[in-house]
């Protein structure tokens, strides 16, 4: 059985607060009497979180450590048993929590066994599942690695005690080359069940820090997750930055906070912890290498970035870390700026949504018939498949992949090579997707439903079954990458429903039905208009189409939007209009750079 330290985090914490509430006398007086006077300076779970994250490389990744100069892994293991021999109580505590923490069953040698079982009974009991704990006399020889836990220093950190070379002596590590992070734990079909209850239980530990989430039922692992609330957008408004601290831990501030991609009304706020950063970094290298990314690679970031917002700014912090080139222009990215770094830097990928970078290389391709663009990787918007035709044939791109993210949760998908379409692989190690009707059920699998995202390593404004406002499916998949598991077809906003003459039309079934006009961006409005409901379909294309060809095709294909209705037909109540414009001539969302897909003028207009 594999032990996560998550769990032991989770028990100190306990124990901890037990402690100071004086509910634990006999611990108390024990480590007292053996010259402990102040427990809580070494059951401290976020000092001993922080630790832990810095000897494993990572507690939410652990067993598993991703590097960052390859799509590689390390993968930790405990030695097995350990031996602590108990000349100073305080050291021996010491010992056996990272001994614990790093999963190995532990052995104490003392002339003081019952305080060393009360210790570990009352960890026990917290019905978290830990490691085995033992006492033996002096003499005894008890099979294990012999442990000297030096005495702290008065004064030390005890999360730099982690670092120490003894703490390192706890584990083993074993390089697998050639294996990413999304296959190994893909193969753990024993271990996987396990490692997402433990994340679940610590996460869950971790919000009732805050004010919202005091109250949180206990859950057991994913079996329970349908007893935790939903969160719906409403409420995520209403209880964070800057409407209320509700969803503040209270902990030292530390970290990065991003702006909500809104532009009207009162902005949010969503804050990242250090540690929700780092989690957020490290989950995300891999990503990279799985969309294409390869060292040496010289890449034109064109993400937005400034005003707090998410997109340039997070992927900074990860390519930082990993063996490419970046040239980080935002939004703000032009033509010339384009051929420059092609010509002078040789950039060979282009990082953007879209709604920006391909008028950009369109343009660019008409100065410069020569440009040839190896990698395009995108996400804030589906593209479609006319433009991944272009960008292959036209600029010689063999990689053409996308990553689905948020500023709320990050990361929440991404394609590899053997992925297309708006098909994507999850990752429940980082953001765990259901998949739920609107009264918050689970949609039978492989059944359409809107997304629930429960951000499983975000411990500061947490986010647990949050709906996200997107629609989708998720079923199992064998991918020719090599991982195998959960993939979500990602099926737009679910706000992409509108009704129309009482019927609905889907923003995606629009845009599919558009493509061999090679439609670029679809926007749909709707709005009450002289007595009349006027529906309007709105196109950018490396052209400007006819917009009556445009109409009378989607009035071939979709009845509702001619003049068939279930109304009085001499009722003049209702008109659908065309408007095609050339690329990027939509209004773009001044802080995100997203086109809003569909407008519902009539909730205005109440």
């Amino acid at each position: 059985m594999t032990h996560y330290p998550t769990d032991l985090l989770i028990a100190v914490g306990q124990l901890d607060a037990r402690l100071a509430a004086g509910h634990a006398p006999d611990v108390v007086r024990q480590l007292s009497h053996a010259g402990v006077t102040d427990p809580g300076r070494i059951l401290d779970s976020e000092q001993l979180a922080e630790g832990l994250d810095l000897l494993l490389g990572g507690v939410s990744q652990y067993p598993w450590q991703p590097l960052t100069d390859s799509n590689s892994v390390l993968e930790l293991s405990p030695v097995g048993e350990i031996v602590l021999d108990d000349h100073q109580a305080e050291a021996t505590l010491r010992g056996l929590l990272l001994g614990w923490a790093t999963g190995n069953g532990v052995t104490i040698r003392t002339t003081r066994p019952q305080l060393w079982r009360t210790v570990m009974d009352a960890l026990h009991g917290t019905g978290l599942p830990l490691p085995d704990g033992r006492t033996a006399a002096p003499g005894d020889e008890p099979a294990g690695l012999v442990v000297e836990v030096p005495v702290l220093p008065e004064g030390a950190v005890l999360a730099l005690d982690c670092q120490a070379a003894w703490a390192r002596t706890l584990l083993r590590s074993r390089h697998l080359p050639g294996t990413s992070i999304a296959q190994v734990r893909s193969r753990d079909t024993a271990g996987q069940a396990g490692r997402l209850d433990a994340k679940l239980r610590y996460l869950v530990q971790q919000a009732r820090r805050t004010p919202y989430y005091r109250e949180l039922p206990d859950v057991r692992g994913t079996a329970d997750i349908a007893l935790l609330p939903v969160l719906e957008k409403a409420d995520l408004e209403a209880h964070s930055l800057p409407a209320s601290r509700d969803l503040c831990s209270g902990a030292t501030p530390s970290g990065e906070v991003l702006r909500s991609g809104a532009t009207s009304g009162e902005p949010r706020f969503i804050v990242y912890s250090r540690t929700d950063w780092d989690n957020m970094v490290r989950e995300a290298v891999p990503v990279w290498y799985e969309l294409g990314v390869e060292p040496g690679d010289r890449i034109i970031n064109t993400l937005f970035g400034g005003g707090m917002y998410g997109g340039l700014t997070t992927t900074f912090s990860e390519f930082t870390r990993m063996p490419v080139e970046c040239y980080s222009t935002g939004q703000h990215a032009t033509v010339d700026d384009m051929l420059m770094l092609t010509r002078s830097f040789d950039a060979n990928v282009i990082l953007g949504m879209p709604a920006l970078i391909l008028p950009l290389l369109r343009d660019a391709k008409a100065r410069h018939p020569g440009l040839r663009m190896e990698k395009v990787l995108y996400g804030g918007t589906p593209m479609t498949e006319s433009d991944k035709t272009w960008l292959r044939e036209e600029l010689g791109a063999r990689v053409v992949t996308s990553i689905l993210a948020a500023n709320d949760g990050a990361q929440l998908g991404y394609q590899c090579a053997g992925l297309g379409g708006t098909l994507h692989h999850v990752n429940d190690d980082y953001n765990l997707i259901e998949v739920v009707d609107e009264d918050g059920r689970a949609a039978p699998d492989g059944a359409p439903g809107q997304l629930l995202i429960t951000s499983m390593q975000k411990f500061e404004g947490p986010l647990i079954r949050y709906r996200i406002g997107d629609i989708g499916r998720v079923f199992t998949h064998a991918c020719v990458c090599g991982v195998s598991g959960k993939v979500l077809e990602y099926l737009g906003r679910s706000d992409g429903l509108v009704r129309f003459k009482g019927e609905t039309v889907l923003y995606s079934e629009i845009l599919e039905l558009l493509g061999d006009f090679q439609v670029s961006q679809l926007q749909i409005e709707i709005a009450s208009r002289d007595s009349k409901e006027v529906l309007t379909v709105r196109t950018e294309s490396p052209h400007r189409l006819d917009s009556r060809a445009v109409r009378e095709h989607l009035i071939a294909k979709v009845e509702v939007l001619g003049d068939v209705q279930d109304f009085d037909a001499g009722l003049d109540a209702f008109e659908f209009v065309v408007e095609c414009a050339a690329e990027g001539e939509l209004a773009r969302n001044g802080v995100s750079g997203k086109i809003k897909p569909v407008i519902d003028r009539r909730l205005e207009q109440r």
